[in-house]
């Protein structure tokens, strides 16, 4: 019987919290390969965020409410490995997706969609003041209020993330820089976490942001050749 915070374990008396129930999923084993379990949740993470990156690098804007599914199951996922800085960047990713959504379909001008362009130096000065004051100040948290294991890795993909949703909701043509630089480091944090088809994931979006990278530089390109 469930009260609003707690459930009852009949035979043993136990309390087991409702997050707890609801995260049974996530981590039933959905498959076994090379000796490492793979969870539904992880599963879940997967599907929907390569379509959602594949989406963004074809400026479809379907990309944000299947990104909203995404950041739920990776909300999930990362709060059960202890990835707690990662786990709260996906509430910051839903209201980012929610502006995107927005931005994307009115965010030019006279409310048409939003072109590409580019990162002004005005912009990347504010970029990285945020960048190394976000990492220390996320890392102080982590450290204090966490038993965060990976706190300083944690902290800078978390920042780099953030940095690069901002870039994508006005379709900067450099976020797709911040979103490699950021893979990078997740590759081999979540292998240190046994995360292995979520790192597998983002070797994919390695792959996916090349793919994006080249295609939006194709359409600024294309755009700068337009006569004004």
């Amino acid at each position: 019987m469930f009260d609003s915070n707690t459930c009852s374990n009949e035979g043993q008396g136990d309390r087991v919290s409702l997050v707890d129930v609801i995260l049974v999923p996530f981590h039933s084993t959905a498959f076994t390969a090379f000796g490492a379990a793979t969870s539904w949740g992880e599963v879940a993470g997967f599907v929907t965020g390569a379509l959602c990156v594949w989406l963004v690098a074809v400026q479809n804007a379907w990309n944000w409410p299947i990104g909203i599914l995404n950041n739920v199951a990776f909300l999930l996922l990362f709060w059960s490995s202890g990835l707690f800085a990662d786990s709260g960047l996906q509430v910051v990713y839903i209201a980012l997706a929610l502006y995107g959504w927005w931005a994307w379909l009115r965010g030019g001008d006279e409310h048409t969609a939003l072109p590409v362009s580019r990162t002004t130096p005005r912009q990347w000065q504010g970029l990285l003041v945020a960048g190394v004051l976000g990492t220390a100040l996320l890392y102080w948290v982590l450290v204090s209020y966490t038993e965060s294991t990976v706190p300083f890795w944690d902290s800078i993909t978390t920042v780099l993330s953030l940095l690069a949703t901002w870039g994508q909701t006005r379709k900067k043509v450099e976020c797709w820089w911040l979103w490699i630089a950021a893979d990078v480091i997740y590759v081999p944090l979540y292998g240190y976490k046994s995360l292995w088809l979520t790192a597998i994931l983002y070797v994919g979006f390695m792959a996916l942001c090349v793919m994006g990278l080249r295609s939006w530089t194709k359409s600024l390109r294309s755009a700068e050749a337009v006569p004004a």
